[in-house]
């Protein structure tokens, strides 16, 4: 769970592990820290294991799309992904979504990333208070994660994803 980008990759280009395994752990750990590290908005299970599904269909045919193919990522909450809330910490748009992607999503989705969880940002992006409560560190979780990107450092500190996006300013949708 806490291995470098680059060893998981390896493990799943050379078929050691597959897209689903990897997926699987680190769900089971956000879900299983999250109670204590409040690092997650919104679990993203069912959409998460069709992409892993679909990245290891991918793989298995010689299709492997580089680094990013089949490894779980999680994006901050600021981040639009269509059809799943995009809240930006605040209890005002906690209903708010988007009917497009952000580039981000797009561009890691071409990548073959896995999107698992939209992460923790503070109330309109600033700190790490949120209307959820206060996003802690995996280090000392009697402190806050700090920042407006707590959720992505909290989840990947804590081996929750294999990788996280953080700041990224609003993005338009594509045309």
């Amino acid at each position: 769970a806490l291995w470098p980008l680059r060893h998981l990759a390896e493990l799943v280009r050379t078929k050691q592990v597959t897209s689903v395994e990897l997926t699987t752990m680190y769900l089971a750990r956000l879900h299983r820290h999250n109670a204590v590290l409040n690092n997650v908005v919104t679990f993203l299970d069912a959409h998460g294991l069709a992409e892993a599904a679909q990245a290891d269909r991918e793989i298995a045919a010689g299709r492997y799309k580089g680094p990013l193919h089949g490894i779980p990522w999680g994006c901050k909450d600021i981040i639009t992904v269509k059809g799943f809330p995009t809240t930006w910490g605040s209890p005002a748009f906690t209903e708010q979504q988007f009917d497009y992607d952000a580039s981000i999503v797009e561009m890691l989705r071409e990548a073959g990333a896995v999107l698992i969880a939209k992460l923790a940002t503070g109330e309109l992006a600033a700190g790490d208070n949120w209307f959820g409560g206060q996003t802690k560190s995996p280090w000392d979780p009697t402190q806050g994660s700090s920042g407006s990107s707590a959720g992505p450092a909290s989840a990947t500190a804590a081996g929750g994803v294999g990788f996280a996006i953080g700041c990224l300013l609003y993005t338009s949708p594509s045309p």
